[in-house]
């Protein structure tokens, strides 16, 4: 009897993956919100997002190729506090690095 073997092909990245991306961010009026919003809307790599003026969020779903520095950072320049953040469900800094 022969020896087979079996090998399993490789672990391919899922095209439809996405990352979801959740921000606390301090907007005091429709102006700010508009602020968040305009910058998402031009960021390359996002899927879709929500900018809340009532909840104080921000929710974007990104590509795999987004980090989500990129989309902290992105915030960050629109001049808001960002009180904090999760990528995937996990708990992530706010702080930003240069």
């Amino acid at each position: 009897m022969a020896d087979v073997q079996q090998t399993e092909a490789p672990a391919v990245q899922d095209a439809t993956a996405t990352h979801t991306y959740k921000f606390n961010v301090a907007m005091s009026c429709g102006g700010c919100s508009g602020a968040v919003d305009r910058v998402l809307k031009k960021l390359e790599g996002v899927k879709s997002y929500e900018v809340s003026l009532e909840n104080q969020t921000a929710t974007v779903v990104a590509e795999p190729t987004l980090p989500y520095e990129k989309v902290l950072k992105t915030i960050a320049k629109t001049g808001k506090k960002v009180n904090s953040g999760e990528a995937d469900g996990v708990q992530q800094s706010v702080e930003l690095t240069e």
